[in-house]
């Protein structure tokens, strides 16, 4: 997928949004952890794309391990798709 498209889409991406898709997945997400993975898909997703593994490493520490295991397996989902 266009790296492009994906930067445009980060960046119009806004805080419900995040909610609600944990919603629609039905994800079980704390709001100061919505805070945390939001923050870090604005600011940090060049970052991600160079080095999956640190930023997801550094995540890990930060929320509950319930939230860090369900951002992992939508990582491992989607990570083809991006690449």
């Amino acid at each position: 997928m266009n790296r492009l498209l994906i930067y445009e889409y980060i960046n119009r991406l806004k805080y419900e949004d995040i909610v609600k898709f944990c919603n629609y997945k039905g994800i079980s997400i704390s709001d100061s952890e919505i805070d945390i993975v939001y923050k870090y898909i604005k600011n940090d997703y060049k970052r991600f794309f160079n080095n999956p593994e640190e930023v997801l490493n550094e995540i890990k520490y930060k929320v509950s391990d319930n939230t860090y295991l369900e951002i992992i397996n939508l990582y491992n989902k989607y990570k083809n798709k991006i690449s």
